[in-house]
């Protein structure tokens, strides 16, 4: 017994000696040193996304020479008209509203290049381009072609290089885990067996419609990944989809149903892309937890935390219990990928946010949220302008450009925020930690090696008054520093590493600290 307990003395004493080490190192940020200006010069790092559906981004210049591309089950809609659910077509294997189309393409969408720029955008994501049969694209019957509604390969070539100038990237929807039913290769081997196409697929009784497809959408056949040819025409080959779009000047990829696709061939998929050019991007749609898709890919789509933001601002959650899983999903993940993974809040896919969220103080405070977690922000197309939309295919109506005036107060404050975000460096590549506070309220912290940069949020989502004392575990934070208010201006105290104050009902702060007095003083002289 005696043994044991000297054991334990001893492992006690070894681990305070660690923690020690660990908090001395941590006293001088020397670990940080070079982290930040890294991450800066990574450009996926903390990105502004700006996500567009081509068909319903802007209307076509030359609509009336392309009404032939769009023949009969097809409907080509007035600009006005908003989506509705259709009826299924037993022929197609598919919903009529999959084909129904508003014309944009991508010569519209270069047309509208200064808005994506204006809002501050630091990406173009593209959904599907690709020659297919539907409106979304989903159902690729030729990667290597663009479908002619949309334009040429060209024309991405010209769109890539135009964003180029204006100093964005582009990234496009890459689909790989299946095609449509209308593609040459599964036609010829569905028909025939010897086909060299048959192990591109998977056949069998056993399946509904005789072929393995996606969630059983008959439209949708899944691709044999297992089959090598299948693995070199995507991704693995010098002349594959992937590698020959990024020779294009595309910039990078967000992969549809990324879950689906695995660990493994993402992996390779990812090596092929960073082997081809350098930097460029593989983000995943992947709703499971993210902590072990990486460094499977370069970042995930931030499903978990999305429903978190949400259900916060609709109060379905507290503010303590967002903190506490907001902040055990970014530990558990490997951070640096985190930063790379996208923040969104709607999509093609989801309720539109001014569906989803129709209290509009509450919508503020979900896309503070959004622009101040570590990621990059995914912003869908009109959600500047508060555009609505339910379930599908309401969610991808035709862009309001009826609403994008200046004095709109959501494109306003969509401005305000990206401007808020640009000029914070800690915001876009900072550290995480969460901060303690009292009463229903989200803290948390946003830093770098240099106290100037650190940033404070503080979030009230409750529909009442929250007096909260807040603990800012920052020791460079000099005592008695103004911190001022990113978004109102308005000036906070910092007191023995507490802020107390009162927050009103649905209120945000972004707190930054001051570094002089307004007579140039400084008490920051000796710590940076």
């Amino acid at each position: 017994m005696k043994t044991l307990s000297w054991i334990a003395v001893a492992l006690l004493a070894t681990s305070a000696n660690a923690q020690t080490t660990m908090n001395h190192a941590n006293r001088y940020d020397k670990p940080l040193a070079g982290v930040f200006e890294k991450r800066e010069a990574d450009w996926r790092n903390g990105a502004i996304v700006y996500q567009v559906l081509v068909d319903r981004f802007a209307p076509s210049a030359n609509l009336d020479a392309k009404r032939a591309l769009y023949p009969a089950p097809k409907k080509l809609r007035d600009w006005k008209e908003e989506p509705r659910r259709g009826t299924y077509l037993e022929n197609e294997k598919l919903w009529s509203h999959e084909i129904d189309f508003w014309g944009g393409d991508i010569a519209s969408t270069m047309g509208k290049l200064d808005h994506v720029q204006q809002l501050g955008a630091d990406v173009l994501y593209l959904n599907p381009i690709v020659l297919a049969y539907t409106n979304h694209k989903y159902d690729a019957l030729d990667y290597n072609a663009i479908s002619p509604e949309y334009g040429t390969r060209d024309d991405v070539k010209r769109l890539a290089a135009a964003a180029k100038q204006r100093g964005m990237k582009l990234v496009l929807d890459g689909v790989f885990n299946h095609m449509g039913r209308n593609s040459p290769k599964f036609k010829q081997s569905e028909s025939n067996p010897k086909s060299p196409y048959r192990n591109w697929f998977v056949f069998g009784k056993d399946y509904k419609g005789g072929a393995r497809t996606w969630w059983n959408a008959q439209n949708l056949p899944e691709l044999n990944l297992e089959n090598k040819a299948v693995r070199d025409h995507l991704w693995a080959a010098p002349d594959s989809v992937v590698r020959s779009y990024l020779r294009d000047g595309v910039d990078g990829w967000r992969l549809d149903v990324a879950f689906d696709i695995g660990f493994n061939h993402l992996e390779a998929l990812t090596k092929a892309a960073h082997a081809e050019k350098k930097g460029s991007l593989v983000v995943g749609e992947i709703p499971n937890y993210p902590r072990e898709w990486f460094p499977s890919v370069d970042g995930v789509m931030h499903f978990g935390l999305r429903k978190l933001m949400i259900a916060t601002a609709n109060r379905e959650i507290d503010g303590p219990t967002f903190q506490r899983m907001a902040a055990r999903m970014v530990g558990d993940a490997d951070y640096e990928h985190m930063l790379k993974s996208w923040l969104y809040l709607d999509n093609h896919d989801t309720f539109r946010l001014a569906t989803t969220v129709p209290d509009a103080k509450a919508r503020k405070l979900t896309q503070v949220l959004q622009f101040t977690l570590p990621g990059a922000v995914n912003l869908y197309y009109g959600t500047e302008v508060a555009m609505e939309g339910g379930d599908d295919p309401e969610m991808r109506g035709p862009m309001r450009w009826d609403r994008v005036e200046q004095n709109h107060p959501d494109l306003a404050w969509t401005k305000q925020l990206v401007s808020m975000r640009k000029a914070n460096r800690a915001l876009r590549v900072g550290n995480f930690r969460t901060a303690e506070a009292s009463g229903n309220v989200i803290a948390f912290e946003r830093y770098t090696d240099k106290a100037g940069d650190t940033v404070l949020v503080l979030i009230n989502p409750a529909m009442t008054e929250q007096q909260t004392t807040v603990l800012v575990a920052n020791s460079k934070l000099m005592d008695g520093d103004n911190l001022v208010d990113q978004l109102s201006a308005k000036v906070f105290k910092l007191q023995g590493s507490m802020v107390e104050t009162k927050l009103p009902a649905q209120t945000a702060l972004v707190l930054k600290p001051k570094l002089t007095t307004p007579d140039g003083y400084s008490n920051y002289k000796r710590v940076q």
